[in-house]
């Protein structure tokens, strides 16, 4: 993409040798030992492993039926305001994708906790692989379809109704309404209850293409724009 843009905050916690992450979906709490636990809810993860590394960097690596699945390290800047968080995952199909996430300390650090503790406001997103960033989308009869290289894919027509999605555990249908020639509103779904909802918008020009998602989830919202290739 060309830019990105978030609203909504991340909230994590790692004292007395137990880690906390309150905004994740679900909710995760487990030992900080290096050890594998159970992570239940998750259609993406089923372990989770956090190793304390040091004071101000955590390394936390998940797993999918004992085969791993994504891998997280973040860093606390020296003054205790910037938090760094390279991420990598490999997809349902096995593609591999990966990032960095640059996030600002929102009110104080926890006394006596790891410096990850606290609440972060993402901010910018970096060294994105282009298998993350990259989508193609083609016109069929009343409808789109979409396709990833990391294996998402998906052909809904323009009525509204749920239309299979593929290649992303978390979410299993998709609906498609058109606002105009060149807005459409798609809702994704996961065993029928509503996690996101995307307006995509070309441009004029048919160069820039931006998607507003609001994540239900997480309550969160994200801003993209791409640009045709």
């Amino acid at each position: 993409p060309q830019s990105a843009e978030f609203k909504g905050n991340d909230k994590y916690s790692l004292q007395g040798g137990m880690y906390r992450c309150d905004t994740c979906v679900p909710k995760i709490a487990v030992k900080a030992d290096g050890q594998d636990h159970a992570v239940s809810g998750s259609p993406y993860i089923d372990t989770t492993n956090v190793q304390e590394v040091n004071d101000h960097t955590v390394q936390i690596t998940s797993k999918k039926n004992a085969k791993p699945v994504g891998s997280t390290k973040m860093t606390v800047s020296e003054d205790g305001k910037t938090l760094t968080t390279e991420w990598s995952f490999i997809s349902e199909s096995g593609k591999e994708g990966s990032g960095k996430t640059v996030s600002e300390r929102v009110g104080e650090a926890t006394a006596g906790a790891n410096k990850i503790s606290g609440t972060w406001r993402p901010g910018k997103v970096e060294d994105i692989s282009a298998s993350v960033i990259t989508i193609t989308f083609k016109a069929t009869t009343d409808g789109l379809s979409m396709s990833d290289p990391i294996g998402d894919s998906y052909t809904a027509k323009f009525d509204g109704k749920d239309y299979p999605y593929k290649g992303d555990p978390g979410t299993t249908s998709v609906s498609l309404k058109k606002i105009d020639a060149n807005t459409i509103e798609e809702t994704d779904k996961r065993n029928g209850k509503v996690t996101a909802v995307i307006h995509i918008a070309v441009s004029a020009d048919g160069k820039t293409m931006k998607f507003a998602i609001t994540d239900k989830l997480h309550n969160t919202t994200a801003n993209w724009t791409a640009e045709k290739q």
